[in-house]
């Protein structure tokens, strides 16, 4: 599913090259559910927004489901996002006026779904996340753990090769945090490759395997159940 070779990101402040990425190699087969792990600072994020297309390396190789997107243009990395990635992110990001059922359709209306079609997926989306009689709900009638579910929801649309979830629980209480991973080993369950980018230890190990970012570079890259942080 996802092959990265020798990446490196590095950024340019003043006289300083800060090396955000230094040369990370690893793979993640289609099914697996891997927690990408680090402070502020490691690289973690620079390394989530490549894998999400968002950004491109200096060095090194992406190849995303067979195909080569390290050195792509920008609009051709935005069609791979459209096809292959369903995000879910700390904040939500959910389009305040819209309804549950609206902020589910938003990708599919960027691959050009018609109406009928993708309000049929989308409240099936809805309902495999628990969500079924919220469909007309903004975001603002919602609870914050409805609400990451109505992301989750959206981020599923598509039929995503990957779900990358940037802090899915941060902005979350405990408890709801707890449903939302329940959530996600439910769809892991399904067959779904997630990879859950992430500060916390405790979160960190609930995936299958724990992918551990210090100062750009990987640390460990083992088990969870041989993880410790």
């Amino acid at each position: 599913m996802i092959t990265v070779k020798n990446l490196s990101r590095h950024y340019q402040m003043g006289p300083t090259i800060v090396k955000a990425l230094d040369d990370v190699s690893f793979t993640i087969e289609g099914g697996e559910f891997v927690a990408i792990v680090g402070p502020s600072g490691s690289g973690k994020s620079t390394l989530m927004n490549i894998l999400g297309c968002l950004d491109s390396p200096t060095l090194g190789s992406y190849v995303l489901a067979g195909e080569e997107v390290s050195h792509l243009k920008p609009n051709q990395l935005a069609e791979i996002r459209n096809r292959r990635i369903g995000f879910v992110f700390q904040s939500f990001n959910l389009l305040p006026r819209e309804t549950a059922l609206e902020n589910v359709e938003l990708p599919l209306i960027y691959q050009g779904v018609p109406l009928k079609e993708r309000k049929k997926i989308a409240l099936a989306m809805l309902e495999r996340v628990g969500l079924e009689g919220r469909e007309k709900h903004i975001p603002s009638e919602l609870s914050g753990g409805q609400r990451q579910r109505v992301a989750i929801a959206r981020a599923l649309a598509a039929s995503p090769s990957i779900l990358l979830a940037d802090e899915p629980t941060g902005a979350l209480d405990t408890k709801t945090g707890v449903e939302i991973m329940e959530l996600f080993h439910a769809l892991h369950k399904e067959g779904s490759t997630i990879i859950l980018v992430t500060h916390d230890p405790g979160i960190a190990r609930q995936a299958e395997r724990v992918i551990q970012i210090q100062d750009g570079r990987i640390l460990k890259d083992l088990p969870s159940k041989e993880w410790a942080a």
